[in-house]
């Protein structure tokens, strides 16, 4: 018998080494993905690349391994889907400054925000200045910050707003109904002769941005659920709510498209289990 639960034990352990090797080689690891869709406002076919949940990671030197995987695919234009740094106190901002600003040398980027950088810029009392210094050093004509606002991309007929969702409805445990209206009176009006596209970082209110007519959103914030299971996906989302709706990559709701990002990064626990980063590459057709 001892001999039994001696062998049930060495599983148990060979079994935990392997789920946590598997735990550390995702979490150092990103997959480029590649993603098209027709939009029937587009003008002109484009290419762009989505960034979400960098989390201030580093793949390569100063991220090159990005850099590198980003200019192969050669994007008309940059999305940042929000939380490109960790709202620590203590938090360095040097990787995903020093990544934004080596992008925005060759590309235009536009950068709608997460909870963690709504949280330092609101937080003050916590994190003093540390917002006004990650926008003053990212700050240049390249970098355009959606934050609550709206721009038009003319060449492709597309009218682009970003989302600064309150914090509120990042609650912990549950998904807060969203109140009537709120994206009326929050964001800028949609554009019904043009391709409107909604940068949201937290996919939970996808059908709330449907209605307002968002005809693509792009969001991040769930980070494939940390570990994904077959036929479950994936497992556990930042609220803490098990097995979420919406864990990773594309669903839909009548005529709008959501493509969910697993995120670049990670934070808290910098393990992802059968859930490596994904960077993607997006092809839009008219």
């Amino acid at each position: 018998m001892q001999s039994v639960f001696g062998t049930i034990f060495l599983i148990a352990m060979i079994l935990a080494v392997a789920l946590l090797a598997v735990g550390i080689i995702d979490g150092n690891r990103f997959v480029t993905v590649r993603e098209e869709f027709v939009l029937p406002a587009l003008s002109k076919e484009c290419r762009f690349v989505m960034i979400s949940d960098l989390h201030n990671k580093v793949y390569g030197n100063k991220n090159d391994k990005v850099f590198n995987a980003i200019r192969k695919i050669n994007p008309d234009f940059i999305i940042l889907a929000g939380d490109l740094v960790t709202s620590q106190v203590s938090e360095d901002m040097t990787p995903a400054i020093e990544l934004v600003n080596a992008l925005s040398r060759k590309y235009k980027i536009y950068y709608a925000l997460g909870n963690h950088e709504s949280k330092i810029q609101q937080e003050t009392d916590r994190f003093g200045d540390q917002f006004e210094r990650l926008m003053k050093a990212i700050s240049n004509e390249n970098v355009r910050i959606l934050q609550n606002d709206a721009v038009n991309l003319p060449e492709y007929n597309i009218r682009m707003t970003g989302l600064d969702l309150d914090l509120d409805y990042f609650a912990h445990f549950k998904i807060r109904k969203m109140k009537d209206n709120y994206l009326q009176e929050t964001l800028p009006g949609y554009d019904s002769s043009k391709c409107n596209i909604l940068i949201a970082h937290n996919p939970d209110y996808f059908e709330d941005y449907a209605r307002w007519g968002a005809q693509l959103v792009l969001s991040g914030h769930v980070h494939g659920g940390i570990m994904r299971l077959p036929l479950l996906g994936g497992v556990i989302a930042p609220s803490y709510t098990i097995f979420p709706k919406y864990d990773g990559g594309v669903f839909r709701h009548g005529r709008a498209v959501m493509l969910l990002g697993r995120g670049m990064g990670s934070h808290t626990l910098p393990f992802r289990f059968f859930n490596p980063a994904e960077l993607y590459e997006v092809v839009l057709r008219p």
